[in-house]
């Protein structure tokens, strides 16, 4: 990640320790810097990710999510799935499908392997 300081800026001080941030699952990571590298590639500008993730943590907090920050990440995921989806040509049935593609590999990987995806299971 060339600058990674947007993303970092919009994490709540309990999510960042003064070495950058600090994620309770690999999954959270991995959709922080999909996140970055998604806006460096130009998909969309940081202000759009910032409204966008804002108006899912507002959505939550209005259906009673407490905000102890313990669901940030899957606001950030979600955020990110709206995203994708409005930029670029896949369906939410593709999204899905790629979604359980990705965690049959992930089921297969022997730990601390690559997870490999066929391309026989890409839809």
């Amino acid at each position: 990640m060339s600058n990674p300081q947007p993303a970092l800026d919009v994490l709540p001080a309990s999510l960042k320790d003064r070495d950058g941030p600090v994620f309770r699952e690999p999954w959270e990571a991995s959709a922080f810097a999909l996140t970055v590298k998604l806006h460096e590639t130009g998909l969309f500008a940081w202000s759009e990710w910032a409204e966008t993730l804002s108006g899912k943590i507002t959505e939550a907090q209005a259906d009673g999510d407490p905000d102890l920050g313990d669901t940030y990440y899957q606001h950030w995921l979600a955020a990110l799935e709206i995203l994708v989806l409005r930029k670029t040509d896949l369906t939410v049935e593709q999204l899905l499908s790629r979604k359980t593609a990705w965690e049959r590999a992930a089921e297969r990987a022997p730990h601390g392997e690559p997870i490999l995806l066929p391309e026989d299971e890409i839809a």
